[in-house]
């Protein structure tokens, strides 16, 4: 018998949740527990009728470690699913470290106060050592490989799609179509819409935060930092259609470049239109991007914040938005002596995915990975003990899940190379 809990209960969770309960044999029992009650039991009660899987609730603040001690104990899972926000993946971890219980996210830590003068000494020292500014990397979670090695437990870092399906499309080419890797290219599609003039389709306070960064990518061993949307592609997306695409930095990158070091150069591009750029940078312009507390009429916020609660929740786009997502890895090598190109992707279509699980395919293309990586520690296909990102992992079983849950690979041996 295996019980997860799982922490979240946003878009992203609600289809992993939702897919969890499409496999009761394995996922047997499930607490879902988040800050706020109430919608983890508007959810259960939706999905109970039709599913097997015995589904229970919890409260808990995921910021508090003493609070997660206390619901992993009493629940006393196989595994946490972490689908929370990436502030709290520390805390997440800590406490199951002290439970002796697995642990998954689906994004890298980062931090909610960028001020911190511990966390920024920190920070300042990363980034003159390593040459990137982002401020998301894997550091602060690979500090952990010893603990949960010694302690017998794995931690499976960012199993979404990307980071998560991208980096088993890395260890699938490595396995099965290349002697040698020269280049990867990461491509993020969203030809959707969902008819707003301006929203953002996930989580708006990490999304513009990681979009407004500086660009970045790997190239014969070393960052190369750019200004933010200073690389730009036209690329002709699979079911999609033409789109500009950006070079950002991108944290499968870094965990990508210390796994498979004979790389030589590795980028991250994501598609956005004229209308998202331009609202964007106008917000960026008056300070609303800024994470540096400010006081408003006697009281402390922080303007992304207030921002994200202006916003329209990325939860509610899925009956407005249609269109395909399209997400994959091109990459160029050699096998056998000659010159190859090779491009896996998926297609995902939004109205496809709200008539499923009620959701856009922003929020699918995460959540399944989510389970489906979930699916592996639970029946023991993955089972390296410490702390990884996917690459780590045999991709053979995780992409079978993928076929068979939503997400289905397609494979073109030809493409039109990014360069």
């Amino acid at each position: 018998m295996s019980r997860v809990l799982i922490i979240g209960c946003g878009g992203v969770a609600s289809v992993a949740i939702s897919k969890c309960c499409q496999v009761p044999d394995i996922f047997q029992e499930i607490c879902i527990a988040s800050r706020t009650k109430s919608k983890c039991d508007a959810l259960a009660e939706r999905l109970a009728p039709h599913t097997a899987t015995k589904i229970t609730t919890a409260q808990v603040d995921a910021d508090d470690k003493d609070q997660l001690i206390q619901l992993i104990q009493g629940y006393n899972p196989d595994l946490v699913m972490n689908i929370a926000l990436p502030y709290q993946d520390l805390t997440i971890m800590d406490a199951c470290l002290a439970c002796k219980v697995n642990y998954m996210d689906t994004a890298n830590y980062e931090p909610e106060n960028t001020d911190d003068p511990e966390w920024r000494a920190i920070y300042e020292k990363r980034c003159k050592e390593a040459g990137f500014s982002a401020y998301f990397d894997y550091s602060w979670q690979w500090a952990y490989q010893e603990r949960f090695r010694e302690a017998g437990l794995i931690a499976l870092l960012g199993c979404g799609f990307d980071p998560g399906v991208t980096q088993s499309y890395v260890a699938y080419a490595k396995k099965h179509e290349f002697d040698t890797i020269d280049t990867i290219d990461i491509l993020d599609c969203n030809g959707g819409d969902h008819g707003y003039p301006f929203a953002t389709n996930f989580n708006p306070e990490i999304n513009l935060r990681e979009v407004s960064a500086p660009g970045s990518y790997w190239e014969n061993g070393k960052w190369i930092e750019i200004p933010a949307m200073s690389i730009k592609r036209e690329y002709d997306f699979d079911q999609v259609g033409k789109k500009d695409m950006y070079l950002l930095h991108h944290e499968e990158i870094e965990s990508i470049a210390r796994n498979l070091p004979e790389v030589k150069r590795i980028r991250f591009f994501m598609t956005f239109g004229q209308s998202y750029l331009t609202h964007m940078k106008c917000l960026e312009n008056v300070g609303m991007l800024s994470t540096t507390p400010i006081m408003f009429d006697g009281k402390e916020i922080v303007p992304i914040q207030f921002l994200k609660a202006l916003l329209p929740d990325p939860a509610s786009l899925g009956p407005r938005t249609k269109g395909k997502t399209n997400i994959g890895c091109i990459f160029t090598g050699k096998k056998d002596g000659k010159d190859k190109t090779f491009y896996i992707y998926n297609v995902c279509d939004h109205e496809s995915c709200y008539n499923e699980v009620q959701s856009q395919a922003i929020s699918y293309t995460t959540g399944v990975p989510a389970m489906c990586g979930a699916l592996m520690v639970l029946t023991g296909k993955w089972a390296i003990t410490g702390v990884h990102t996917v690459e780590e992992f045999d991709p053979d079983p995780f992409l079978d899940a993928l076929d068979k849950y939503g997400l289905p690979r397609s494979i073109n041996n030809t493409p039109a190379l990014v360069d």
